[in-house]
């Protein structure tokens, strides 16, 4: 015998109305259920708005299990949901729906970017799931309801449209749902944007959440800024099936056959397949399944003690319903178009627009092997430097070898595990096809992580030498010049009046980008060695320039990256390389007499400098 016939077979032996029934029932506490327990318990698809019809089940999407949880954290207000289309975050917004509806009743808000949208929507989506979940279907009074209202015996639903301001500013609300928010109007003259408008109804309520799923357009987009500012942002890993590794997926990590398969591209992006950044093993869309149903939500950045609003964001490459291969196909497509290229990185990629301008591609960088073997210089090499970007679990390095005109050519690259590794690189002699040698003029190393460690090489290394042929660097962009001088102030310390250079990574990133685009035989042109990899163009070019402000009327650009989870380590080492260069006269090396021994004395610290140093200097590296 079921519970419930048990339940009616008691009340009628003994006698008890219906009325008193109904009433007891009333009175029953809701389950203790999750947002996702609850769905998976009640919530039932309709052939007509889902692919897969039935009964929800968590195991489909995994991912989207913590971000509907978390709606259930009391100390949360804010949920936002950065997402590309297709991976079910309104549906998760339906799930939150009817887990209030039939576990905490309160007048709720869902704001669409118009009111036609908004009633197409409740008619076509939470009408039939509200009839067809029998836990909502009770409480539902669709006789008392209309498209924008729905009704139930304990709440009710507003349904409305950024577009109609008179909306969005009358009842309170505890629970606010806004989809789509990056398609919402901006603020005018007598109205403050729609998103600030909902959200003033919320105040009354001490326990209010707000939920907020978009996908991205601009950095300047209201979903990007509330990703900016949240309290923590979250982003989901999955287990490598080959060495068990957590892995954020990157959609630069996912590969297909090169020209030398010998198929054309359109079929080549068929066999697309993923490579795990820890052990390089090859990730099928057969692995995909399992690695979500494992994976899990992992803190990427914390502001603070209180967490009030906390991101979530996921890609494509997550998607059950995605290939990997129609990924790869969609961005070869959207390659040959500025505007298809554009809804790629939104709605695939879930990553914002940029108004560049100036932009690279590692392309570009591929066509600058200039016919010289790795580890080979130049015949017009004057001047040899190096920049080291330091890691947690490497240091990525790079050296150059600079002629007049400060042309210059990569003579190699890579990365070290330690500290030992980078003296040996260092210390190597390079020599031209003529035999010609020559070491490191002048190399400099990031200090802006393992700082101590840092000092403690770079006071090592000098003491060995008897030359400052390494020194620590940090990058700032307040100054007026390209580099200050300043030294390290710390009394009593072994490395107490080191050399620390501050260097400005923008404008070095601006004359990184304008001599890539100069032919390789150009004189300031800015080249690599033949056989160039992959993985150092794409890192070079893993930035652009965008506009980020407007000030006194004018548009402010800074350098980002183009994608958030993006890796530059190779484009900051080949900063510190040309840095360094700059440092040693690069730009007059055209002057002198070729003298591959002589070596350019650096300039004096100021003598205020110190490695916590405010950068507003007057004096400085030049302009070339």
């Amino acid at each position: 015998m079921s519970k419930r016939v048990s339940k009616n077979y008691h009340f009628r032996k003994f006698g008890i109305p219906s009325y008193i029934r109904t009433a007891l029932q009333s009175l029953k506490p809701p389950e203790e259920l999750t947002v996702s327990e609850w769905a998976a318990a009640h919530r039932q698809l309709d052939e007509k708005s889902s692919a897969i019809p039935g009964r929800w089940s968590n195991s489909t999407a995994p991912y989207l299990v913590g971000i509907m949880d978390e709606f259930s954290n009391f100390d949360t207000e804010e949920i936002i949901f950065v997402k590309p289309t297709q991976v079910g975050g309104t549906e998760a917004m339906q799930n939150m729906l009817g887990y209030i509806i039939d576990q905490d009743p309160a007048p709720t808000m869902i704001v669409y970017p118009t009111d036609q949208l908004g009633k197409a929507t409740s008619v076509n989506r939470l009408q039939p799931m509200l009839e067809r979940s029998p836990t909502l279907r009770k409480h539902y009074r669709p006789r008392e309801s209309t498209d924008i209202e729905l009704q139930f015996d304990n709440m009710y639903i507003s349904v409305a449209g950024s577009n109609s301001p008179s909306a969005l500013a009358s009842k309170p609300i505890k629970y606010l749902f806004c989809d789509e928010i990056d398609k919402y109007p901006g603020a005018t003259a007598k109205e403050a944007d729609p998103y600030s408008l909902a959200k003033e109804r919320t105040k009354t309520f001490q326990s209010r959440k707000i939920y907020t799923c978009s996908t991205p357009t601009l950095s300047t987009g209201k979903i990007w800024q509330l990703k900016t500012h949240a309290d923590e942002e979250k982003h989901y890993f999955v287990p490598c099936p080959h060495c068990g590794e957590y892995i954020e997926f990157k959609f630069q990590n996912l590969k297909w056959p090169d020209d030398e398969s010998g198929l054309e591209i359109a079929d080549r992006v068929e066999y697309a397949y993923y490579v795990c950044q820890e052990c390089g093993g090859i990730i099928t869309d057969a692995d995909k399944v399992q690695m979500n149903l494992n994976g899990r939500w992992q803190t990427i950045r914390k502001t603070g003690q209180t967490v009030k609003s906390v991101c979530f964001w996921i890609n494509t490459l997550y998607s059950p319903f995605t290939a990997f291969a129609e990924i790869a196909r969609a961005f070869i497509n959207a390659k040959k178009d500025t505007d298809e290229l554009h809804n790629f990185i939104n709605s695939w990629l879930a990553e914002p627009w940029e108004d560049t301008a100036l932009k690279t591609n590692y392309e570009l960088v591929l066509e600058k092997q200039d016919g010289i073997k790795e580890g080979v210089l130049p015949s017009w090499t004057k001047l040899l430097t190096a920049g080291v970007d330091v890691q947690e679990k490497s240091l990525f390095w790079t050296i150059r070898a600079w002629g007049d005109y400060a042309k210059s050519h990569n003579v190699a690259h890579g990365q070290a595990l330690n500290f030992d590794e980078i003296h040996n690189i260092m210390q190597t002699e390079f020599a031209t096809e003529n035999g010609d040698k020559r070491l490191v003029d002048l190399c400099l190393i990031d200090s802006g992580d393992q700082t101590d460690d840092v000092y403690g090489f770079c006071a090592d290394e000098t003491g060995l030498e008897g030359s400052e042929w390494i020194l620590p660097c940090k990058g700032t962009d307040t100054m007026l010049n390209h580099y200050k001088i300043s030294s390290v102030n710390r009394p009593g310390s072994r490395v107490n009046g080191l050399r620390l250079v501050l260097v400005d990574g923008g404008k070095y990133k601006d004359m990184i980008a304008n001599r890539m685009r100069k032919p390789k035989d150009h004189p300031g042109s800015w080249n690599v060695h033949e056989g160039c990899d992959e993985e150092y163009a794409k890192q070079v070019t893993a930035e652009h320039k965008v506009k980020v402000k407007e000030q006194n009327g004018k548009p402010v650009y800074k350098w980002r990256l183009k994608h958030s989870h993006g890796d530059n380590h190779y484009l900051d080492a080949e900063v510190y390389a040309f840095c360094a260069a700059d440092i040693l006269n690069v730009r007059y090396i055209h002057l002198r007499a070729e003298e591959p021994e002589q070596t350019t004395p650096l300039p004096e610290p100021q003598k205020r400098g110190t490695d916590e140093q405010s950068s507003d200097w007057i004096n400085g590296g030049g302009k070339f």
